[in-house]
């Protein structure tokens, strides 16, 4: 499992930087990419097998282009995507805005779709290759406030299932993780700017039946397991949702 090409996008956030530390751990060389400059930041334990392409707008195909060209120039192939970089969005559909579906989608789905159409044919072409989306428990279940976001993740996940049925007589599998709520910089920044903080959290940890958020770590785990060669899946949606979607707890 070593020694991999590895290219990760919105490497600088809390799932991003897990997931950095992670295929770092594994002996593979990562390239992580994010829109904000230092496209490291957070990621721990990195050294020279680590390295940051930072400013680029996957919302822009060119700069995906430009940036698989400088991944394949430096180290001659690419083995691992993971299209991690998305943005959340609060609210219903009545209260959404043109411009925050605009924006939600452009990110979330049609980056995923830019650096899948840069990456995939250096894949094809070497025959072998492996894609990892971050998706969210929010394109399977119903969520209060949460109408655009899923959308774009139920996007996500019908473009994953899609993507593997084309890749599959290529010898690239293409799946996809779900998280519940996650105990990531986003979500604390969310609970920081409600009335009540304590109860806010509360309430998210309530939500999920196992009575707790899943880490940034947890989540970077499950991608390297579908990253990995020894995995015999493709198309898969694997949930880490404390059981929110499998469980419906009833106290007597």
């Amino acid at each position: 499992m070593s020694g991999r090409v590895v290219v990760v996008t919105g490497s600088a956030g809390g799932i991003g930087s897990a997931i950095v530390t992670r295929f770092v751990a594994l002996g593979d060389r990562v390239v992580g990419i994010d829109l904000a400059t230092d496209a490291l930041d957070g990621a721990v334990d990195v050294d020279h097998a680590a390295t940051g392409l930072g400013g680029v707008d996957i919302t822009d195909p060119a700069a995906c282009q430009a940036a698989v060209d400088q991944v394949v120039e430096a180290h001659g192939r690419i083995d691992v995507l993971c299209n991690n970089a998305g943005v959340g969005s609060v609210g219903d559909v009545v209260s959404a805005t043109l411009d925050e579906w605009q924006r939600v989608f452009a990110v979330n789905v049609f980056g995923m779709a830019n650096m899948s159409r840069a990456v995939l044919p250096v894949m094809r072409a070497a025959g072998h290759g492996s894609i990892v989306n971050t998706c969210s428990v929010a394109a399977s279940v119903g969520l209060v406030e949460r109408a655009v976001y899923s959308a774009s993740k139920g996007a996500v996940l019908a473009l994953t299932k899609a993507m593997a049925a084309d890749e599959a007589e290529r010898g690239i599998r293409v799946n996809c993780v779900s998280p519940g709520t996650v105990r990531s910089p986003w979500v604390e920044r969310l609970i920081a700017a409600t009335p009540d903080p304590e109860a806010a959290m509360d309430a998210l940890r309530r939500r999920q039946p196992l009575g707790r958020l899943v880490t940034c770590e947890e989540v970077a785990d499950t991608v390297a397991y579908l990253a990995a060669p020894t995995t015999f899946t493709s198309g898969a949606d694997v949930l880490l949702d404390g059981g929110i979607t499998g469980m419906r707890l009833v106290t007597r």
